[in-house]
């Protein structure tokens, strides 16, 4: 059956993000989630019998977040038995790389409904508990390959190959950083927009994310100590923080909005997704950028506004020389330097942020674009619906 036409975001959400052993490290990283998704499902006013799909992002898929977390969520949500879950590990595009699985069934015909997104409790499950010294993925061949003497790749040091690349100092590193929480703590009303509140089983509530310091300075994150031994430039302070959080996105097709008669936030115009050198692993989305905006005949300028991941500063702000973006048109309510970075769940974050902003703000395009361990990246533009 031949796809009708595009996807659409009826609706998107996420949990407070919680910082590293904050209060949302209490919770179980499935009843993060389906809160999001239980809530999400009653506001869009969706039948839950209609959904063909629900497709998860999560990177340490094992304890808590194992078994198909995805299958988990679904049945700690109280839905139907009938909905099927899979679980995506694209590591940190994970939960955009689901949304563009969702996405690819219901343009091709095969879907109308699908709940997509991603959830990560780095508190609870740390990165890198699916490896071991003794059950590692990295082989003889890769080693050889890459001339690695180090059992997996380090993103930390790809970053600071990212910086000495672009020729940036730790001072553009900080600055951008203090930018990231400057953004963030006066967006705060804003952000608020689209955060589900976290009702513990104690009864407490998280209801804001817990990372973005108002009081930062460029004094403060100077004086930081660089965090990862012979690594230069890169600290705590310009690194995107350890996190818990949960996100969601509603796609639906042209058939299910006909039929439903339902107003939809946002549609997506294009998507795409690379594969980069993996030593310096994180130069990902510049390639992706382009290649999103190749597959639609669009350029740069076309585009409103963008949402890159923080997952280091270089990787902004080496995206930023690439693709020549305005530096105002990027991460306009701080990124996760600020916010944090719950791995599996940041692409539908980045959506779900991106949404907003082109409501608030009454732009037309976005464009959004996450870096990868391994060397791969993410990218989609998303348009919004008048």
């Amino acid at each position: 059956m031949a796809g009708k036409g595009f996807s659409y975001i009826l609706d998107a959400a996420r949990s407070p993000i919680g910082k590293r052993n904050g209060s949302m490290a209490a919770a179980h990283p499935v009843d993060i989630a389906s809160s999001v998704l239980k809530d999400l499902i009653k506001r869009t006013h969706i039948d839950p019998g209609e959904i063909d799909d629900c497709i998860v992002g999560c990177v340490g898929q094992v304890n808590e977040q194992g078994m198909n977390i995805a299958r988990n969520i679904v049945l700690s949500s109280d839905l139907p038995e009938s909905i099927p879950g899979v679980s995506v590990d694209r590591q940190c595009g994970s939960s955009l790389q689901a949304v563009q699985f969702a996405s690819q069934g219901i343009e091709s015909g095969y879907s109308d409904l699908v709940i997509a997104g991603g959830v990560e409790s780095m508190s609870r499950i740390p990165l890198g508990s699916t490896i071991s010294r003794t059950a590692n993925p990295i082989t003889q061949s890769m080693k050889r390959r890459y001339s690695l003497s180090e059992d997996w790749f380090s993103q930390a040091r790809g970053a600071s190959l990212i910086a000495r690349r672009h020729s940036l100092t730790r001072n553009d590193l900080d600055e951008f950083s203090l930018r990231s929480h400057k953004r963030a703590a006066s967006s705060k009303n804003l952000l608020a927009r689209e955060i589900i509140p976290y009702k513990h089983h104690n009864g407490s509530i998280t209801s804001a994310d817990e990372g973005i310091r108002s009081n930062s300075s460029m004094e403060a994150l100077s004086n930081l100590k660089e965090a990862f031994p012979g690594v230069e430039m890169i600290t705590a302070g310009n690194s995107s923080q350890i996190s818990d959080g949960a996100s969601f996105t509603v796609v639906a097709s042209d058939r299910y909005i006909e039929s439903h008669d339902v107003k939809p936030r946002a549609r997506f115009l294009s998507f795409s997704v690379v594969g980069v050198d993996p030593v310096t692993m994180l130069s990902g989305p510049a390639p992706a950028t382009f290649k999103a905006l190749k597959r639609i005949g669009m350029v740069l300028e076309d585009i409103d506004c963008f949402e890159v991941n923080e997952a280091f500063a270089p990787v902004v702000l080496a995206w930023q020389k690439e693709t020549g973006a305005d530096p105002e048109k990027v991460n306009m309510l701080g990124g996760a330097i600020a916010l944090g970075h719950p791995v599996g769940a940041t692409g539908s974050r980045l959506i779900t942020t991106m949404t907003n902003i082109l409501e608030l703000k009454k732009l037309h395009t976005g464009l959004i674009a996450i870096c990868e361990g391994g060397g791969m990246a993410n990218a989609c533009i998303v348009e919004r619906m008048e």
